[in-house]
């Protein structure tokens, strides 16, 4: 789809006073008062009054499982279910087949987000050599490769070893980069299946106790402290964890947390039908532990929204709870669920919204220079429209991703993306993906 730019008329960036918003050559170039844009010839104009304007969302977790798992997911059709969100950024986590272990894997991965040409994706290296938590892997190569990775993490398994993740915290010091820590005590969690608590008791599932989580957080924001690195805590889900956080960041000890949307909203009540759509790890956690998390992220102790975006096959889903793999589709629902559980309940403002699902992530993940950015003009136009007062019910089947997992089929979820802008161009308008002249899908 060939224009000379886009006017969005009407619109409010971050939920303020309407204004249009013209976009030409890959960024802001005007804001004037609504009504006064003048557009230019070919360019497009967005009706767009009452929508909210917002940073390109960025996520700092996702699973595109490409390579290895392209029956899941590939790079292509997750970054395009990512647009569809409202994302331009997403960082691909390393448990693919083979690991992104190496400066050609990650290569391999973030090439293809290029090729795609959906959002940007910046690749996450693994912390450990085939993510077995026995040696480091190459993790200078990946920071100087083309991909120039500066997030690592075995998201999917726990860096158990104290040694191996204090080396890990040092080693990424050198070029600024970061340890994203799934928080997972291997022994305290072997054979699990759900929350440990009073309904894994009456269901007879094994229970994953809070204190597998809470217990590895402790150990390394303490590290973090000793040898002065960066730590970020993957998908915190207790009420235990976020007061360790919030007593770590007291300290000033440099650690960042993450909560994803489906521990915002659901709970491990929903295991009782033992339908393993629910399946996820971290577990669902109980009601206390929901309104923990709320609170941790409107006082900003948690920094951000990340959505652990997990897809898999049928086969992989639809069988009984025990053989069943962990994970949730979340990339088309986060802002829905981010605006049901935050905005509309008075916690979260569109600004909030706009730093825990854009700014902050950028920050963290070291993508700021191109996403996040301040809605002024000169700064690049990576941009996400969205109709608040629009409501919709999920279809599991109607999803961009290539997988059907979403906790959310059949609920109504308030909130639609109208348009994401990449540097400038439509990835999606009027909520669909808009294919673009020239870019390899």
């Amino acid at each position: 789809m060939s224009t000379s730019g886009y006017v969005l008329r009407g619109v409010r960036p971050l939920g303020g006073d309407p204004v249009d918003v013209v976009l030409a050559d890959g960024a802001v170039a005007e804001i004037t008062a609504a009504g006064a844009a003048v557009a230019a010839e070919g360019a497009v104009v967005v009706e767009a009054a009452d929508h909210v304007l917002l940073p390109g969302l960025v996520d700092l977790h996702t699973h595109l499982r490409e390579p290895g798992r392209e029956d899941a997911e590939t790079v292509a059709s997750g970054t395009r279910a990512a647009a569809a969100g409202g994302f331009t950024a997403v960082h691909a986590m390393a448990n693919t087949s083979p690991v992104a272990d190496t400066a050609g894997v990650v290569e391999q991965v973030w090439r293809l987000g290029s090729q795609a040409g959906w959002v940007d994706v910046h690749p996450v290296g693994a912390v450990t050599v085939g993510l077995a938590g026995e040696r480091l892997a190459e993790l200078g190569a990946m920071a100087d490769s083309a991909a120039r990775v500066r997030v690592f993490s075995d998201d999917g398994k726990c860096v158990h070893d104290p040694i191996l993740m204090r080396r890990a915290l040092e080693y990424v010091k050198s070029f600024g980069g970061v340890v994203a820590q799934h928080a997972q005590e291997p022994r305290l969690t072997e054979g699990a299946q759900m929350n440990e608590g009073v309904v894994s008791a009456e269901i007879g599932l094994t229970g994953w106790p809070a204190v597998a989580e809470e217990a590895i957080i402790a150990r390394d924001v303490l590290l973090a402290e000793h040898v002065g690195s960066r730590l970020h805590v993957c998908h915190l889900s207790t009420a235990g964890s976020v007061e360790i956080v919030r007593w770590a960041k007291s300290r000033g000890i440099d650690v960042t947390a993450e909560v994803t949307p489906h521990h915002l909203i659901l709970t491990d009540e929903l295991a009782r039908d033992y339908d393993p759509t629910f399946k996820v790890n971290p577990p669902l956690r109980t009601a206390r532990d929901v309104e923990a998390v709320r609170a941790g992220l409107a006082d900003g102790t948690i920094d951000i929204v990340a959505t652990d975006h997990a897809p898999h096959t049928r086969e992989d889903k639809d069988c009984e709870w025990g053989a069943a793999a962990f994970g949730m589709t979340g990339l088309e629902t986060a802002l829905s669920v981010v605006q049901q559980t935050m905005v509309d309940t008075g916690r979260l403002s569109w600004p909030d919204v706009a730093r825990v699902m854009s700014t902050a992530p950028a920050r963290i993940g070291l993508v700021d220079d191109a996403h996040g950015r301040p809605i002024e003009v000169g700064e690049p136009a990576n941009l996400t429209l969205v109709d608040p007062a629009a409501t919709r019910v999920v279809d599991g089947g109607a999803q961009v991703t290539a997988s059907a997992n979403t906790p959310f089929r059949g609920r109504e979820l308030p909130g639609r993306v109208v348009a994401t802008f990449l540097r400038g161009r439509a990835t999606v308008l009027d909520g669909a993906p808009v294919e673009a002249e020239g870019v390899r899908r």
